[in-house]
């Protein structure tokens, strides 16, 4: 089992952070979307959001080392080789899906804090990151918001490309990422 990416495949662990990363992505938004459909303050709409801030703090927990991952080898080659601006819209596509990774939790975080609320993590009562303060509050959600519309785009667009690459451009690009790859 290789725990460090090569020249030629992820590693198992970048690969294994990258699907669970994706099924708390699916967690989080299912859950957020799902919560409106029971009543304010029943057991089912509560569990919906403990389980929306669960896999959001998971996904920030988790991108810390994803980024270390990536950091401890290299990426794997693209064969063949995309055009440069493919190359580069890549690289820019991936940064802002970190900046997601860690911006939307944080915020959710904030958000809560703001509006007076604990953040717990399986049992465990996380520190106050800010006061309360309400007009601060409806500014978050409204950011909060706002970006996790932005991540469908890039969620979305992130899944789009891995099927072109697969289909149109006939690459390793999808591969590369697969769990059963190797």
């Amino acid at each position: 089992m290789n725990w460090r990416n090569t020249s030629d495949r992820y590693s198992t662990l970048s690969r294994a952070l990258h699907w669970l990363v994706v099924l708390l992505f699916v967690t989080a938004y299912a859950t957020v979307e799902l919560h409106e459909v029971f009543d304010r303050g029943s057991a089912p709409r509560r569990l919906m959001m403990a389980s929306h801030f669960m896999a959001g703090l998971s996904v920030l927990l988790l991108v810390w080392l994803r980024l270390a991952a990536r950091l401890l080898g290299q990426t794997p080659q693209i064969s063949p080789a995309p055009p440069k601006w493919q190359t580069g819209l890549a690289h820019a596509a991936h940064a802002a899906l970190y900046l997601l990774m860690i911006s939307l939790p944080l915020l959710g975080w904030l958000m809560r804090n703001a509006g007076d609320s604990t953040v717990t993590y399986f049992g465990l009562t996380l520190p106050a990151l800010i006061g309360p303060n309400e007009a601060l509050h409806e500014r978050l959600k409204e950011l909060h918001g706002l970006l996790a519309n932005l991540g469908y785009l890039l969620i979305g667009g992130h899944a789009a490309a891995a099927l072109f690459h697969h289909y149109m451009q006939k690459d390793n690009t999808l591969r590369l990422m697969l769990p059963a790859h190797g």
